[in-house]
């Protein structure tokens, strides 16, 4: 769990500084790379199939608008896990 913990902060970290570039957007990937449980999102730099596909051929807005999402997907986690069951 520690893992996944400090893999979302390096995350939101990055989706942070990714907001500031102009160009030369780098990939969220981390090597780690499997989907999670729901096959929703890979474990590692939590992105769809669909935004894993598409990365390559995307411009810079587009790579900004996938690191925009991320950045969601860790804040939506991390109230998941900070909410009572």
């Amino acid at each position: 769990m520690t893992q996944a913990i400090d893999t979302m902060q390096l995350l939101a970290a990055r989706a942070v500084v990714v907001a500031e570039l102009a160009e030369d957007i780098p990939s969220p990937c981390v090597s780690v790379c499997r989907m999670d449980a729901q096959r929703q999102y890979c474990e590692g730099c939590l992105r769809s199939i669909d935004e894993i596909r598409v990365w390559s051929s995307s411009g810079a807005e587009q790579k900004k608008a996938i690191w925009a999402q991320i950045a969601q997907r860790v804040e939506d986690l991390a109230a998941k896990a900070t909410s009572p069951a």
